[in-house]
């Protein structure tokens, strides 16, 4: 399938924190009940112990991402290791409900594009490098690079005709799982069955997640071309151009 790189509702600074809210909260729920990253456990433990990090830093981290689940695993080789949730519309009451002595919830904006320096250690971004376009995941590589960072991306869906009309059921999920959802709100029960707008804001936006999501292929020359660049040099030029930019 072609990739579209289409708007998803709840990303957007006009969509209502409550609404953005209810749809983080749907999707953390979802990949904690199903531990969806737990196949990646092993893999992200040797990616971070290669890079010598003991702090990760959790870009785009909605409501918690999977690091209730994943963080066990991960300590268990590295005992002082810190999780730090960033995001750039931060869902405060999420992020603050799962921070806990390793995990903790960052105070500030972060932009994934331009990492604060002070935020150093091995980058993560779960189910959410789609929302960015191509130049824009470049640049999150990039960063990366520069501040000498390992990165991991993780995603749940995949560029496929069949992803498509899976995601036309989620309304019905959202339905059934949402009053087992906590912390119980009313607001919650609101929008999801008397004015049922986040069922809707789901759907359309993980109908977009599969039309916007890269393929391996495609992730690969990502990495490819910085390799490259940063194999002749052109790297190096651009990293003193945008510093004298600055």
């Amino acid at each position: 399938m072609r990739r579209f790189h289409l708007i998803e509702i709840h990303e957007q600074a006009w969509c209502p924190a409550v609404i953005r809210d209810c749809a983080t909260d749907y999707l953390q729920h979802v990949i904690h009940a199903a531990n969806a990253y737990e196949p990646i456990a092993e893999r992200l433990t040797n990616a971070r112990a290669r890079t010598g990090a003991t702090c990760i830093v959790d870009l785009c981290s909605g409501g918690g991402g999977p690091w209730s689940r994943l963080e066990p695993a991960l300590a268990a080789c590295c005992p002082e290791l810190e999780i730090y949730l960033t995001d750039l519309h931060r869902n405060l009451t999420a992020s603050q409900r799962h921070a806990s002595d390793r995990i903790k919830s960052y105070a500030e904006s972060v932009n994934a594009l331009r990492v604060p320096p002070e935020l150093t250690g091995f980058r993560t971004l779960f189910t959410s490098f789609h929302h960015f376009k191509p130049d824009e995941a470049r640049a999150i590589l990039r960063d990366a690079v520069a501040s000498r960072s390992g990165i991991g991306i993780f995603e749940g869906t995949q560029r496929r005709p069949r992803e498509v009309l899976g995601m036309l059921l989620t309304p019905l999920i959202v339905w059934l799982l949402t009053p087992f959802i906590r912390p119980f709100r009313w607001t919650r029960l609101l929008w999801t069955y008397l004015l049922p707008v986040v069922p809707l804001v789901v759907v359309f936006d993980g109908v977009v997640s599969v039309l916007r999501s890269y393929t391996v292929a495609e992730l690969t020359v990502f990495t490819a071309e910085l390799r490259a660049a940063v194999m002749n040099g052109k790297w190096a030029r651009q990293r003193r151009k945008a510093c004298v930019r600055r």
